[in-house]
């Protein structure tokens, strides 16, 4: 009789309880020489902080970010958030990617307290991402909580993956776009929406 193999199963570490921080130390170790060295004797903490902030986004309730902010209005012309800075990590190399998100809307009787969208862009910058499904991200969410006659994204991004490693191709730039609703469906509103884009801003 062939002896059956005794599967255990582990116990899932919750990761807000425990500290990796002595992973990012057996790391370190494997790149250098002398991972005690005054400059790196805390740096596995170090890490650990600004990975955890940089991640931060997977545990932020959108809806308690929105807060109620939504306020009736009768306008129905398109409201838009330009340059909006955001830092993100690609999720292929764990390395940084930034730049600026643009967001357009038409209302349909509501609108957003304009603070709020900087911070649904943060919320899923902060992710282990890539470009076009954050830009997704953004544009479905903003559909979703305010229910618009449409919404546009523009995402302008650099990629360190990029600029530092493989082809190394420093000025590259990647400009992604989620159009729904009236800028999918409407050329006028979405030429619009791009003109005001690229518009220089205070003009």
């Amino acid at each position: 009789m062939a002896k059956q193999k005794r599967v255990v199963k582990m116990p899932a570490l919750a990761i807000e309880d425990t500290s990796f921080a002595p992973l990012i130390r057996r790391i370190i170790e494997q790149l250098v020489h002398d991972p005690d060295r005054e400059g790196l004797a805390r740096t596995p903490e170090r890490v650990e902080k600004a990975l955890r902030f940089l991640t931060s986004g997977y545990h932020t309730d959108v809806r308690k970010v929105v807060n109620g902010a939504l306020f009736p209005v009768k306008y129905d012309e398109m409201v838009i958030v330009k340059d909006i800075e955001f830092f993100s990590l690609c999720e292929h190399h764990l390395l940084p990617f930034f730049g600026k998100v643009h967001v357009a809307y038409l209302p349909k009787g509501h609108v957003i307290g304009l603070s709020k969208i900087p911070r649904i862009v943060d919320i899923f910058a902060r992710r282990l991402q890539i470009q076009e499904r954050m830009t997704q991200e953004i544009a479905q969410t903003i559909q979703t909580m305010i229910d618009p006659f449409g919404v546009g994204v523009i995402c302008e991004a650099r990629h360190l993956c990029l600029m530092m490693r493989g082809v190394e191709k420093q000025h590259s730039g990647a400009v992604t776009s989620a159009m729904l609703g009236a800028f999918r469906d409407r050329k006028t509103t979405r030429d619009e929406f791009l003109a005001l884009v690229a518009r220089p801003s205070g003009t």
